[in-house]
């Protein structure tokens, strides 16, 4: 009986699967398959043009995909999206939730009214009453291999001035698909900090951060790319990350508008997503305390 030729055959010798034949796929393109390493390496020649282009074609379709929210995600309590402020969310070292100033200082007075025990509004374990308390807390979600958690500890290594340890993290982090975690290597390879300067581990972990939704990395990204002459990338970069609601990068799409470099159309969908991303991160309890952190600590982050 002559083999189907629907059926799947090695691209080098032509045998079909079946039989104990076990056809692996091509990892980089997914288009062919073969019977063995052997036949792999003999085929290289032929086909490694074709499959850079189609790994370049399935990259790129992961990377321009917009994601369904920002790396920071919702808060657990009042499952609206998170500011991008980081000043406006709490991480709680026990749980490894960030709760957002709404719901978690709505929590304390609750509290406060009600003489209640200090406990995390999440998960309801005891708040720590020392900084060493705390960091042991975190540890242990450390040690479970928590992705925020590890970025978090990184963060707090590198501002004491641990840049090192600080790096170690993030890159644990990072291996876990954490966003921010990406985008602080990013930047670390872009400033030369705790490694030597390198662009193409820059945007390695820019176009990672960018996939996991973190919408400054996009930003940049897409500065990056304008700046290479790849104008129609960058474009794509600056759109999906205004849709996150990044101000920067809505500012940047009405100057590419004027420019002529995006269309009427885009500009007003742009418009209208990055309002409507905005908007889902906005409630009663969060603009009253997040008007009074502004106001005590500034825009600079520092008590005024």
């Amino acid at each position: 009986m002559e083999a189907d030729d629907s059926e799947p055959r090695c691209a080098s010798c032509g045998i079909t699967g079946g039989d104990g034949i076990n056809l692996m796929l091509c990892n980089a393109c997914k288009l062919v398959r073969y019977c063995g390493i052997k036949c792999q390496k003999e085929h290289r020649p032929q086909h490694k043009r074709a499959c850079k282009e189609r790994a370049a074609e399935l990259h790129d379709e992961i990377l321009f995909r917009q994601p369904e929210s920002s790396h920071l995600g919702d808060c657990p309590i009042c499952c609206l999206p998170h500011s991008p402020d980081r000043l406006e969310s709490v991480f709680m070292g026990c749980c490894g939730n960030s709760i957002c100033c709404g719901c978690y200082h709505a929590d304390k007075r609750r509290k406060v009214k009600g003489s209640l025990n200090q406990v995390c509004p999440f998960c309801r374990h005891p708040t720590p009453t020392t900084t060493e308390e705390e960091r042991k807390m975190i540890m242990k979600r450390v040690e479970a291999n928590d992705p925020h958690s590890l970025f978090e500890i990184g963060d707090d290594r590198y501002r004491t001035g641990d840049i090192a340890a600080g790096i170690k993290f993030w890159r644990k982090s990072a291996e876990l698909g954490y966003g921010a975690a990406h985008f602080r290597l990013a930047m670390s390879y872009h400033n030369g900090e705790g490694v030597n300067k390198d662009l193409k581990k820059k945007m390695y972990h820019l176009e990672h951060a960018s996939i996991a939704g973190h919408p400054e990395a996009r930003y940049n990204l897409g500065c990056l790319e304008m700046g290479f002459g790849r104008t129609e990338r960058g474009v794509k970069h600056i759109i999906i990350s205004s849709n996150l609601g990044f101000d920067k990068s809505m500012k940047l799409v009405r100057e590419l508008y004027t420019g002529g470099l995006v269309s009427k159309e885009e500009f007003a969908t742009a418009l209208r997503t990055h309002q409507a991303a905005v908007d889902a991160t906005k409630s009663a309890q969060r603009s009253k305390v997040g008007a009074f952190i502004r106001q005590y600590l500034g825009n600079s982050g520092q008590m005024v």
